[in-house]
C-alpha cells in the first residue's frame, strides 16, 4: 500500500512570518505541497487564480458548504476561507504532505477531523515585536493594527491544541525547527510500517 501523506496544519497571528516560513519549508522539501484555499476575498495585486486561492463569491461559498465540500473553514474579518475535501484528500492519497496554512478556527477543525494531522503554531518572540512588524509593513491604518494585535492575543491564548510551537525570533532557526518537525512526522515508527514488512519478509 503507498504511502499516505501527511497534513502539515501551521498557524500563526498576522505578522509572525508565518508566509515566509511557509515559503522556504515548500523550497526545502521536494515532497511538500500546498494546500490551496477557497475565499470570498478579493484578489490583491499578484495573487493568481488557482496558485494563490481559488476566488469565490458568498453565493458560491455557502453552495459548497451546504455540500460539504470543505474539510474546515473560518471567517476572518468578515471573508471566509475553506479548504476543499477533493483537492486535499487526492494530494495525500498521491503521498504528498500537505502545508495548509489557515488559522486557528480551521485548525481546530482539522483536528477534530483529521486524524494524523500535524499542528505548529508560529509565536513571535513578543506582543511588542509583533506590534512593531505589523506597524514596518505599513499596510494598515492604527486601529487595524489594534483589531490585528488583538486578533492575535486570541489566537495564540488556543495554540495548546497544536503539537509544536515554534517561536520565529530567528527566521533561519525558526525555518530549520520548522524543517525537523515536518521530517521527524514523515519518519515517525507509525507511518512507515510498509517498509518494515517489507524488510522481515525479504531473505
Amino acid at each position: 500500500m503507498a504511502r499516505r501523506g501527511i497534513p502539515i496544519v501551521i498557524s500563526a497571528a498576522s505578522g509572525t512570518g508565518k508566509t515566509s516560513l511557509c515559503i522556504r519549508l515548500l523550497e526545502s522539501l521536494n515532497h511538500v505541497t500546498r494546500s490551496v484555499s477557497f475565499t470570498t476575498r478579493s484578489r490583491r495585486g499578484s495573487e493568481v487564480e488557482g496558485r494563490d486561492y481559488y476566488f469565490i463569491d458568498d453565493e458560491e461559498f455557502d453552495r459548497m458548504l451546504a455540500n460539504d465540500e470543505f474539510i474546515e473553514w473560518a471567517e476572518v474579518f468578515g471573508k471566509r476561507y475553506g479548504t476543499g475535501v477533493r483537492a486535499l484528500e487526492s494530494q495525500l492519497a498521491e503521498g504528498l504532505d500537505v502545508l495548509l496554512d489557515i488559522d486557528v478556527q480551521g485548525g481546530k477543525q482539522m483536528r477534530r477531523r483529521v486524524a494524523g494531522s500535524l499542528m505548529v503554531f508560529l509565536l513571535p518572540p513578543s506582543m511588542d515585536e509583533l506590534r512593531r512588524r505589523l506597524i514596518n509593513r505599513a499596510t494598515e491604518s492604527p486601529d487595524a493594527i489594534e483589531r490585528r494585535l488583538a486578533e492575535a492575543r486570541a489566537e495564540i491564548s488556543q495554540c495548546d491544541v497544536y503539537d509544536y510551537l515554534v517561536v520565529n525570533d530567528d527566521f533561519e532557526k525558526a525555518a530549520s525547527d520548522l524543517r525537523a518537525i515536518v521530517t521527524a512526522a514523515r519518519l515517525a515508527a507509525s507511518r512507515p510500517s510498509q517498509l518494515v514488512d517489507e524488510l522481515l519478509e525479504s531473505r
